[in-house]
């Protein structure tokens, strides 16, 4: 492979604890190593202790007849109701379920699609809680991820003023469809296609949110593009009269005011056979099990459409040669090919095979960057201008390595090379990343990020939401019974049977000012620290 395969393993790896890239970085002779010129990472991520098992002591016949006794008394707690026990070995009263995101084995009702015949119209089911049977006011104990605190970031340009019509209305001019949800109901008015069934998708998330927490939002009216760059930018309404209208999006930036919600590939991505969120982390999983990190190729590894922007053209030109080693794998996604071959070679849990991913974005945001980071191999993440709506929770050095946009090549062949040197380190940074994903992206927050986001911005609505006259009512049945294929499959998959047993998680606290300038003073510092040892490297080579 481009002279290439015989060189996998020729670097040697070398112990974290050993200081230099094969003698080429030099250190002070003294042993400090606070002042060693070369490159180190102190250890972030504690190794998580073994489990000590406790022994086992024999029972003494005395007490023999009392833990019958128990026994007996449980098993009968059991069979009347008293006590709910699950095969995990969990036990929980039954009530014990609110405010907790802990399951139990108890029996739920369950609502499937109820499709009418072909000679009937499509009508949406009555039959489906209009509640949870959780009180209103009931808290959860379970704090939400922290990056759910920007959220409020995302609103506080609405905090003094409050959202008017005339906002709303504003934003109608390259939105694709307005939502209104008035008493847990759905109302779309459509204006324009999006791209593919971007649309589609992005409304049957909404609609398996109102099914997963029926009765619990509140009336609200939104405006949603699903573009891919933001368009409300924050030079056009300064001042204390601005009065921006509030869009909904996928990805926004520094220099825009647009209110970044899921994508819509987390219920999943018909046009390119990816399935809903929900089951892809665990083929992920499964994924990462498969292939220990230390057995996993030592290359850098990245797929994709490099056509849709030249960030990706450019990324194309470090691919490795026989000429200039790179330390990267870089292969071209060609999706009508890949359609017309049923999609054989794209498996996302086959695709975790290599120690390090690219990820860089497209025309803007990139949907592949959760599948990248969910793979357990440390992420090489190059300087991005999008963001979405979790990757701000996430620090460089802890959860991924930056990469400079500008000089990707050298950028990338160093980060191979610390990671080589340094296994234990670059193994804990993508397994950092790995649960991120896994715990703090799993899908019940998915839909309690949602959640909490349109409460908190229903919130702020001057006026009461009404139906608009030329809007349809949507419901899971309307959307998917008449649906064939790919598009009615993963929407089965992803929809939700039944309302939660559980309040969603409880959303953190604004950032204090001060709070928020320490958090990003600390993100750009690692960054910082980066690129200060890869100019020390580079240096080392001439």
């Amino acid at each position: 492979m481009l002279g290439i395969k015989k060189k996998y393993y020729v670097k040697q790896e070398l112990d974290d604890d050993k200081p230099s890239i094969h003698g080429r970085i030099k250190r002070n002779n003294n042993n400090d190593q606070n002042h060693q010129t070369g490159f180190c990472l102190m250890s972030m991520l504690e190794l998580q202790k073994p489990i000590i098992d406790t022994p086992c002591w024999p029972v003494k016949k005395a007490a023999a007849s009392t833990i019958i006794a128990v026994f007996l008394i449980t098993v009968l707690m059991v069979s009347v109701g008293w006590l709910d026990i699950s095969f995990s070995g969990v036990s929980s009263y039954q009530n014990m379920g609110v405010g907790s995101k802990s399951t139990t084995a108890r029996h739920k009702p369950e609502f499937p699609l109820e499709c009418s015949t072909e000679n009937q119209t499509q009508t949406c089911r009555r039959d489906y809680p209009t509640t949870t049977g959780i009180p209103p006011m009931n808290t959860s104990k379970v704090e939400c991820p922290s990056f759910f605190r920007w959220i409020h970031e995302d609103l506080r340009h609405w905090k003094q003023t409050g959202i008017s019509r005339d906002m709303i209305e504003g934003a109608r001019k390259t939105a694709h469809f307005r939502l209104v949800i008035v008493k847990g109901k759905a109302y779309v008015e459509k204006y324009r296609n999006s791209i593919q069934t971007r649309d589609k998708f992005t409304l049957w998330g909404i609609l398996q949110l109102l099914r997963m927490y029926p009765g619990r939002l509140p009336d609200l009216e939104l405006m949603f593009d699903c573009d891919d760059r933001p368009v409300v930018r924050s030079r056009d309404f300064q001042g204390p009269n601005a009065r921006p209208p509030p869009l909904f999006r996928y990805c926004a930036d520094e220099w825009s005011l647009d209110i970044v919600f899921p994508d819509w590939s987390f219920w999943g991505w018909a046009e390119t056979n990816i399935r809903p969120w929900r089951n892809v982390l665990k083929e992920i999983k499964k994924g990462n099990e498969r292939r220990k990190w230390k057995e996993r190729v030592p290359y850098a590894y990245w797929r994709g459409n490099p056509s849709v922007a030249p960030t990706r053209k450019d990324l194309m030109k470090c691919n490795a040669t026989d000429k200039n080693n790179w330390n990267t794998l870089l292969y071209v996604q060609d999706w009508d090919r890949e359609s017309k071959q049923g999609f054989k070679q794209s498996n996302l849990e086959d695709q975790c095979t290599h120690r390090y991913k690219i990820y860089t974005e497209g025309w803007a945001w990139s949907v592949s960057e959760k599948y990248i980071l969910a793979c357990d191999s440390m992420t090489l993440y190059v300087r991005s201008r999008f963001y979405d709506f979790f990757i701000r929770g996430m620090q460089p050095l802890q959860h991924y390595w930056p990469i400079s946009e500008n000089t990707k090549c050298k950028s990338l062949k160093f980060a191979v090379e610390w990671g080589n040197i340094h296994p234990k380190k670059a193994q804990a940074i993508g397994e950092a990343a790995g649960k991120f994903l896994h715990e703090d992206l799993k899908m019940d927050n998915v839909y309690d990020y949602m959640f909490h986001l349109l409460n908190e911005y229903a919130q702020l609505l001057k006026f009461e939401p009404t139906v608009p006259p030329g809007s349809v009512e949507l419901c899971s049945e309307t959307m998917a019974c008449p649906r064939t294929g790919t598009w009615k499959k993963l929407m089965v998959e992803s929809l939700v049977m039944s309302p939660s047993d559980v309040t969603p998680c409880g959303m953190p606290p604004p950032y204090e000012p001060q709070e928020l300038r320490d958090f990003l003073e600390t993100k750009a510092n690692s960054t910082r620290q980066v690129e200060m040892w890869e100019s020390q490297y580079w240096l080392s080579q001439y």
